[in-house]
């Protein structure tokens, strides 16, 4: 008897300003329901109540706007972000709330450092999916620990080295997981392994707006998590998508990038001091996207779960539009090859192996050919 087939979709981080948050999903809700199981990452804070502190500016986003997602059709959340915290303790706990009374399971923060740590198991046609999320981007503090919310930490260090003797020359940069929270990760990853026939990592990381850039350390944390069990590793938080790497068989997106993000007015981000420094090309034409130009490129992964193992990960080519609107592309349309040379580019950019081909609308990864010596 054939083994019913489980579709995992997964896209990049959501965030919602807008008074109708569901327009935000107008064009890819269509394909998003077509998912057994839909996971994101939540960049928004939902909570009613006077926010205890302002880290983040402004308020936290009314409870109401959970409807997007519901509307959207995702099944689990990773609330594990470098914002998790940015309007204290109780608006984090009220948002971890109200996400699990629409139907939404929560990964990767809790009401202290058990919670935020424990998986999501979810089951669909007898094949049982966990779900783990880590944050490596944690402002001080923001980490859960036993007695105190926040979000699991997977942390990293950053060294930098000189490598050329001319004065000036910009430094090699080296960055090192954390240890402890290494070994936090591996062994929460072994411990679910026995409960579950396929264990996703979702992961809050890496070089924002820089493009192609991969760090060391997410590497090293990637390798670590699929050598303890993992089966995918689903990494957000850069606001640009990254490279896609197969590492033992199993697929690492370093980054889906945006999804539905809706971001602050050009005013605001030339006072933000990352912007200062990076000076990434702003578009005077659309205000509430101050993203770079190839942040419109993303992609939703899509993963096939058959007999209870993966038998298949690719990608779908998708857009922004200039209402901050993603929308999912036909390979017939130019913009869809677009996105697959641009994948590509970061790939070869940052020496990560993965082989893609087309199928119909969606771009199939595979590990590369093994070379002579291997």
């Amino acid at each position: 008897m054939n083994q019913a087939k489980v579709s995992l979709y997964a896209v990049g981080d959501f965030l919602a300003r807008r008074e109708n948050p569901e327009s935000l999903f107008a064009l890819a809700a269509p394909t998003l329901k077509q998912a057994d199981i839909l996971f994101g990452q939540t960049e928004n804070v939902f909570s009613d109540r006077a926010p205890e502190m302002h880290s983040g500016g402004g308020d936290p986003a009314p409870t109401w706007k959970v409807s997007a997602l519901k509307y959207a059709g995702y099944h689990v959340m990773s609330a594990a972000s470098n914002h998790c915290l940015d309007f204290g303790e109780s608006c984090l706990l009220d948002s971890i709330a109200v996400l699990r009374k629409n139907g939404i399971a929560v990964i990767g923060a809790g009401k202290d450092i058990n919670e935020a740590r424990r998986p999501a198991i979810l089951e669909r046609n007898g094949a049982r999916i966990a779900f783990l999320g880590y944050c490596s981007v944690l402002p001080r503090g923001y980490q859960a620990t036993g007695n105190k919310p926040g979000s699991a930490p997977m942390r990293a260090s950053t060294a930098y080295e000189q490598y050329d003797w001319q004065a000036g020359m910009p430094p090699r940069v080296l960055s090192f997981a954390d240890r402890e929270d290494l070994e936090c990760l591996t062994g929460d990853i072994r411990k679910v392994r026995p409960l579950a026939d396929v264990v996703v990592l979702s992961m809050h990381w890496g070089v924002h707006i820089v493009p192609a850039v991969v760090a060391a350390y997410q590497k090293e944390v990637a390798h670590a998590a699929i050598d303890a069990g993992a089966d995918l590793i689903l990494g957000h938080h850069t606001h640009i998508l990254k490279g896609i790497e197969v590492y033992r068989g199993k697929v690492i997106f370093y980054s889906l990038g945006n999804f539905a993000m809706d971001g602050r007015p050009l005013e605001a981000i030339r006072r933000d001091p990352t912007w200062k420094e990076l000076r990434w090309k702003l578009d005077p034409e659309n205000p509430s996207y101050p993203y770079p130009a190839d942040s419109r490129k993303t992609v939703i992964a899509k993963c096939v779960i058959s007999g209870k193992k993966i038998e298949k990960v690719s990608y779908l080519p998708v857009m922004i539009n200039k209402q901050s609107q993603p929308e999912v592309l036909p390979a017939s349309d130019q913009r869809s090859a677009e996105v697959f040379d641009y994948m590509k580019w970061l790939c070869n950019n940052q020496d990560l192996d993965a082989e893609f081909s087309q199928e119909g609308d969606e771009v199939v990864i595979s590990s590369p050919p093994l070379k002579k010596g291997d």
